[in-house]
């Protein structure tokens, strides 16, 4: 390797605000709220809290779905907390998820909190008995690559993408490390793709929403502007799934949905009814404040 490391742990380690990179403000050794502030509330039963990172998108995908199959009680009212600001730290959004992490969504009719994102992909599913088989192997088969993707994917986002894309200083270890992981796991992805046409079997489910905001943006060139780093055009079973989904209307109006960033016509930053996707004015937009 050619980066020399000179760092040596301290006996005790404390913590150095300053010290993370982008999300240095926001990151911290513990829990709770750090302020005052209470959740907007829509008129939906459905209240999302979240933003349109790959786990964000996990959700407002399926609540799409649902919507195209005419589940009408699955209309739903998405907040946007801006995770750089601190906003998932409120005391309202901990009261909801008291992990501090988007997504978090509350069933207004149940009382419920439901918070991890595979949790509420799992909770909507078995709610509307859609995208979940009911046969025991097959729902085992899914449920299989939900929890895959739930394990997988942090090491494609904290481990790969932060130190390839975010991390304030590039070192040669990480990088080649989680790169190997996020390599083996499109292949695992390439492998199982060639045989079925979803992940899981032949039908459409749960757990393909659930991969596809991570590595389906990635090989399509939507993560990290590592499509050619990680040489993505030779998992040809992962790139023709990861296609096929964002051919989907659903999966393209759920992946707008608390999106803040890129091209406006990539962007929905709260979704309140169905019109907001063609009533796209400025306030929803725009972000609420400039701060």
């Amino acid at each position: 390797m050619s980066d020399s490391n000179t760092y040596v742990p301290p006996k005790v380690w404390t913590w150095d605000a300053e010290n993370g990179g982008e999300w240095a403000k926001t990151n911290r050794p513990v829990a709770g709220a750090t302020h005052e502030a209470t959740l907007p509330r829509g008129k939906h039963p459905l209240q999302l809290y979240s933003m349109g990172t790959p786990n964000g998108q996990k959700v407002t995908i399926l609540l799409e779905e649902l919507l195209a199959l005419g589940e009408q009680g699955a209309e739903y009212d998405a907040h946007l907390i801006r995770i750089s600001q601190g906003e998932q730290f409120s005391s309202g959004f901990v009261e909801v998820n008291p992990n501090s992490k988007i997504p978090a969504l509350l069933d207004v009719e149940t009382g419920s909190r439901v918070f991890e994102s595979g949790a509420i992909l799992l909770y909507l599913a078995e709610k509307f008995g859609r995208f979940l088989p009911t046969d025991a192997a097959a729902r085992t088969e899914v449920l299989n690559w939900l929890f895959w993707l739930q394990g997988s994917a942090p090491y494609l986002g904290g481990g790969f993408g932060h130190f390839y894309a975010y991390a304030p200083e590039k070192f040669e270890y990480p990088i080649n490390r989680f790169t190997m992981e996020v390599k083996r796991q499109m292949d695992v992805l390439d492998r199982e793709l060639a045989v079925h046409r979803y992940l899981g079997g032949d039908e459409y489910s749960i757990a393909d929403m659930a991969t596809w905001p991570w590595y389906g943006n990635l090989v399509l060139g939507e993560a990290y502007g590592a499509g050619e780093f990680l040489q993505v055009e030779s998992y040809k079973h992962l790139l023709r799934w990861a296609k096929e989904i964002l051919d989907r209307p659903a999966v393209k109006r759920g992946r707008k949905v608390n999106r803040t960033w890129g091209e406006l016509s990539e962007q929905l930053h709260e979704r309140h009814d169905a019109s907001d996707f063609e009533l796209r004015t400025q306030d929803k937009l725009a972000p609420r404040n400039a701060g």
